[in-house]
């Protein structure tokens, strides 16, 4: 039947996404960065490593997502992996994030199998969490509020590795490496570690489990069925096209938006500005419940969309005509981040949608698996965009920590502000034309399933009745 949280636990659920998106943005931000300005290794090789990476993950994410559906425990599914995850992923950051001068070759194996060890724990714990989310409510307005809040938690750590993240790595390689930012980005990587552990136990802590759903829909799942859940669900597939569109969107901006700031408008310190405009973005996702239910799901959609590209112009703009002005950085990173909320906030409730969808059309929900494409299409997005990036540094000629040439200089332009309108048109495209989870379509498939749900509950009720009277009758 109907699940209601309490308040607490909604925010308690929330919190733990400032530890997890905390780890996740100190590697898209600065992972880059560190290797090759820090490290000094070949922005080419960062490119092809992610990239390489994420093949892998086309496997490894489904089979995490099919270990989460099968799991049965009195701890429960989702915070057994949920803690195992967090606790290894947490380890292997700071790892990542530590120089032992090594010899060049030595590094880059060392790199490329650290980050690839990052990956498949961060999916070990990232799958549960998002999985976890279609099953603390089955209330569809009261999911939408509940969606909003782990993104805006997600988002408020966003806010302060990206904005902060330089300024810490620079004082903390002053205080413990006598100005080595290879100190200071371990450190740094320290700090959010035990931040995210902790952000993860309240959620752990507070939080229940819905055990009773876990054995209503227990249905074991065998990896022949991956497949099926995957590849012939349609509305899974559309949003699956439109999160990775989006995301790449973002991630080939933010993977690329520190050369440009550093090098192209010889303002560093623009970059911090620009990341703290996720404080717009926390503003989008609060707001988002309110502007879906005054205007609809459908025009928030397309309000994100103007708002991205109408920010992206605002930038280029001002990159030609006034580059080291704070003022149009500020309007236009503002007017970026309020439609990227929007987005998060819609592709978030629109994917729990999906698994409702799936538990009507099919009969099973598999959230752990079907949530896995998130983590999947994230991390996807993040390697694609960062091939783009460091394929394109090296055909432009970029040369870390010198002056750049003209026609680097406007590459970066482009990878800043053309790519990602391209990558947001198509995931527009593909929302409006491909996703059907709207409307009176979404309408018809939640009454069918609170339906379906009360009738389980009343079968279920019947048959315990019918075992306490057998009971004491003998």
């Amino acid at each position: 039947m109907d699940r209601h949280l309490t308040g607490m636990q909604k925010f308690s659920f929330g919190f733990g996404a400032i530890g997890k998106d905390a780890i996740f943005n100190i590697v898209s931000v600065f992972l880059m960065f560190y290797i090759t300005d820090i490290v000094g290794l070949s922005p080419a090789f960062v490119g092809v490593m992610l990239f390489i990476a994420r093949i892998w993950d086309a496997i490894n994410d489904p089979i995490m997502g099919m270990i989460v559906d099968n799991t049965r425990n009195n701890f429960g599914k989702f915070k057994t992996w949920l803690t195992i995850g967090t606790l290894v992923n947490a380890v292997i950051t700071v790892l990542l994030f530590t120089n032992f001068d090594l010899p060049q070759s030595a590094m880059y194996v060392y790199i490329s199998v650290l980050y690839i060890s990052w990956g498949m724990s961060y999916t070990m714990m990232d799958i549960p969490y998002w999985s976890w989310l279609p099953n603390l409510t089955h209330n569809p307005r009261e999911r939408e509020e509940v969606s909003v809040i782990p993104r805006f938690f997600a988002s408020l750590a966003a806010f302060t590795v990206g904005t902060f993240g330089l300024f810490f790595i620079h004082k903390l390689g002053d205080l413990f490496g006598k100005g080595s930012d290879s100190v200071g980005i371990f450190v740094f990587a320290i700090i959010c570690s035990v931040v995210f552990i902790f952000t993860i136990a309240v959620t752990i802590i507070k939080v229940p489990e819905d055990k009773e759903m876990e054995q209503q829909i227990g249905i074991k799942v065998n990896f022949k069925d991956i497949g099926r859940i995957l590849f012939k669900n349609k509305e899974l597939l559309a949003i699956m096209g439109v999160l990775l569109t989006f995301n790449l969107c973002m991630q080939t901006l933010n993977g690329s938006i520190i050369y440009y700031f550093k090098y192209a408008v010889n303002a560093e310190h623009l970059f911090s500005i620009f990341n703290s405009m996720i404080l717009c973005e926390m503003v989008g996702l609060l707001f988002l419940p309110r502007f879906i239910k005054w205007v609809g799901r459908t025009k928030a959609f397309n309000t994100a969309i103007i708002l991205i590209v109408t920010g992206l112009a605002v930038i280029l703009i001002a990159g030609f005509i006034i580059p080291k002005v704070t003022i149009p950085v500020i309007i236009g990173a503002g007017l970026l981040r309020v439609g990227s909320g929007f987005m998060t906030g819609i592709t978030t409730v629109s994917l729990a949608d999906v698994i409702d969808y799936s538990e009507v059309k099919f009969g099973q929900r598999n959230e752990s698996i079907i949530t896995s494409t998130n983590t999947f299409l994230t991390k996807a997005s993040q390697a694609i965009a960062a091939l783009i990036v460091g394929m394109g540094l090296t055909i432009l000629g970029y040369t870390p920590n010198e002056s750049q040439t003209a026609l680097t200089i406007n590459g970066l332009r482009v990878m800043i502000i053309v790519a990602p309108v391209i990558f947001v048109f198509l995931a527009a495209f593909l929302y409006h034309k491909a996703f059907n989870l709207k409307g009176d379509f979404l309408k018809d498939v939640e009454q069918t399933l609170y339906y379906k749900r009360q009738r389980e509950h009343n079968e279920r009720m019947n048959k315990e009745d019918a075992k306490d009277v057998t009971t004491t009758v003998s």
